[in-house]
């Protein structure tokens, strides 16, 4: 699949269309997770969508955060969020962060897509986002005239769209309101809120698969459509109803303010 060259005057090469980066975290490809991966790139380049695919066991990733990441010497102590700022400043960084780096600039939406392993994505994916949102890039981003930090609906990624795709091989009401594995927003808030949100990329709700391991002909034919219809409406789906840090709706202290959900608390109060 080719990918369009970025237009930095428009942000589109065609109107309607959209540069899309899928980060695929599955090291099988003829699982189910590797039939929706293939079936998602089809659809969006079906639909005229320019794709750029990260398949990060393909890739061979390596997801391990070292001194060498940042040219740093290993004799000495090293402090990650000041040494990966000073090799990103200074265009120092490893070239395979650097590429990834490039990727999401081009894109303006991001999807990740993996297998919900305890609670959470698979370490390789984990490990990319520890060494490629470093600081400066993912965060600690600074407005150069207010002086503010630009995070939680700002930030260097602002303007972009994310949308988690993942499989899971418990049942669905396991993690519904009551389920005993918690309720999937609360599961994926670490990814909606503190990754997509907190770099200033929209958050989408999830496309969740249950009984991915039990998943027949059938209920794989099942899945593979609903990725296909949640994918035509990724430039206009409504977003996850976030608040903004700059909204006025947190204090000094980042703590959100009396008057807003009073008597409650939880990750809940955090939506508008």
């Amino acid at each position: 699949m080719a990918v369009r060259p970025l237009d930095w005057e428009s942000g589109l090469v065609e109107s309607g269309d959209m540069n899309v980066l899928w980060i695929h975290a599955h090291p099988e490809p003829r699982s189910l997770g590797g039939m929706l991966a293939a079936e998602g790139r089809r659809a969006l380049v079906e639909s005229g969508h320019a794709v750029c695919v990260s398949d990060l066991y393909a890739m061979r990733w390596n997801p391990v955060v070292e001194a060498a990441d940042f040219g740093h010497d290993p004799a000495c102590r090293l402090h990650v969020g000041a040494a990966s700022r000073r090799a990103y400043d200074a265009g120092g960084l490893r070239a395979d962060i650097a590429a990834e780096q490039d990727k999401l600039r081009w894109a303006e939406a991001v999807v990740l897509q993996f297998p919900l392993w305890w609670l959470g994505p698979p370490a390789i994916l984990k490990g990319w986002l520890d060494r490629v949102l470093v600081h400066g890039f993912g965060f600690g981003v600074t407005d150069p005239v207010t002086g503010t930090v630009r995070r939680y609906g700002d930030g260097e990624l602002a303007g972009k769209r994310g949308l988690v795709v993942t499989t899971i091989g418990a049942r669905e009401s396991s993690f519904g309101p009551r389920g005993i594995h918690g309720h999937l927003d609360d599961v994926l808030f670490p990814l909606h809120h503190g990754v997509f949100w907190y770099t200033g990329m929209e958050a989408l709700p999830p496309l969740a698969v249950y009984g991915a391991d039990r998943a027949d002909e059938p209920a794989a034919a099942g899945a593979l459509a609903r990725l296909r219809r949640r994918l035509a409406g990724l430039a206009t789906e409504e977003p996850l109803p976030f608040r903004s840090e700059h909204g006025g709706d947190y204090d000094t202290d980042l703590v959100l303010r009396p008057g807003l959900s009073p008597g409650r608390s939880g990750l809940a109060v955090h939506y508008r």
